[in-house]
């Protein structure tokens, strides 16, 4: 059979929490990417000009949107290793 299999039943021991952890990651690169091809969204969607056009505040929502993908995706990667691990152990 080799690993044919094995991603089938990883996906099927995934839990919750990794799902979770990888949809914030995924939206958090939407932010980044938003922020980097549209500098001013904030005062297009908000309507309010907090950093007086300096785009410092978009900024900031870069940096902060990269670290929580580092960050949830390095948990969403563990959570996937646990599924594996129990996928192995199941079919040993």
């Amino acid at each position: 059979m080799g690993n044919a299999g094995w991603p089938v039943s990883v996906r099927r021991g995934l839990s919750g929490r990794f799902w979770v952890e990888a949809g914030l990651g995924l939206a958090s690169i939407v932010f980044a990417v938003l922020t980097l091809a549209w500098k001013d969204w904030i005062e297009i969607v908000f309507k309010v000009d907090p950093d007086h056009h300096s785009g410092s505040l978009e900024w900031v929502i870069v940096a902060v949107a990269v670290a929580v993908t580092v960050i949830t995706f390095a948990a969403a990667r563990i959570e996937w290793r646990k599924a594996a691990t129990a996928s192995g152990a199941a079919s040993a």
